[in-house]
């Protein structure tokens, strides 16, 4: 690899935890505003409940009755979620030359905007009390809720894995997804959605939510990482196999520069022949 293309992955991975990174701290700002708004009704229905403990959540009769601005607030919301993802995906794209670069950059940039948006409410907010604390970690298409920690590791996932395939892509040995791998990747992310939103219709009648299934979300989590990881380790493999013969004929140069013979030259001396 060459000292360009060295530095191009390098400067597109610290442009994309730059990006995450700043983004965090604006979603952090904004949820700060968010709870402000908020707070006067759920103290309407919850009165003397913490700032900190968001459930249980309001229902959707509540958010009616306490007027139209919670109505509005939480369509905003939706919309501005619909919109990070967007802006995600969209910087991702401007860092990518295909798929397979987008697909890894805006794991990078997903990943790092989620963590440091945690790191950040802990400064703003002093929340959250601890890694097992629970949030809304999304809306769409129902809430999905779960202890901060377990978003965190799937942010810690995608941007290890992000990482390590733009630098096999910018040394030209790139990690080939099949469909395969694909399937697991997108199964494995399917069941950690699960693991989220399982709670939903608990969640959205008011009630405490019940604990976190572990167990479905550690399936999901392992079926990703497997999946790509069987990808890397099968790339490898195939580069590495193409590589050979260019390796036999640098240790064939090398031999013939070395010892100033062709590869192979037997230089013991010859046998003279029996008279």
């Amino acid at each position: 690899m060459d000292g360009a293309s060295k530095q191009t992955w390098k400067r597109a991975v610290m442009a994309l935890v730059l990006f995450g990174t700043a983004f965090g701290y604006l979603e952090a700002a904004v949820v700060s505003y968010l709870r402000t708004l908020h707070e006067p009704a759920r103290q309407q229905f919850h009165p003397g409940r913490a700032a900190g403990d968001l459930f249980p959540l309001l229902t959707l009769d509540q958010l009616r009755s306490a007027g139209p601005e919670q109505q509005r607030t939480l369509a905003t919301e939706i919309g501005r979620e619909a919109a990070t993802i967007i802006m995600l995906a969209a910087v991702a794209l401007a860092v990518s030359k295909n798929a397979g670069q987008w697909a890894a950059a805006f794991a990078i940039a997903f990943g790092t905007w989620d963590i440091t948006f945690y790191l950040f409410l802990r400064v703003l907010l002093g929340w959250p009390a601890s890694l097992l604390t629970w949030d809304i970690l999304f809306l769409i298409p129902v809430p999905w809720a779960g202890p901060v920690v377990a978003p965190m590791l799937v942010s810690c996932a995608m941007i290890a894995a992000g990482v390590w395939h733009l630098r096999w892509e910018e040394r030209a040995q790139p990690i080939r997804l099949g469909a395969e791998h694909w399937g697991g990747i997108l199964a494995g992310a399917a069941v950690i959605v699960v693991s989220f939103a399982m709670d939903y219709r608990n969640i959205m009648a008011g009630r405490m939510p019940h604990p976190f299934n572990w167990t479905v979300f550690t399936l999901g989590l392992a079926m990703g990482v497997a999946s790509y990881a069987w990808a890397a380790s099968a790339s490898r493999g195939r580069n590495y196999s193409r590589a050979r013969p260019s390796l036999r004929r640098r240790d064939g140069l090398r031999s013939r520069i070395n010892t100033g013979r062709p590869a192979g030259y037997d230089s013991a001396p010859s046998r003279p022949r029996d008279a």
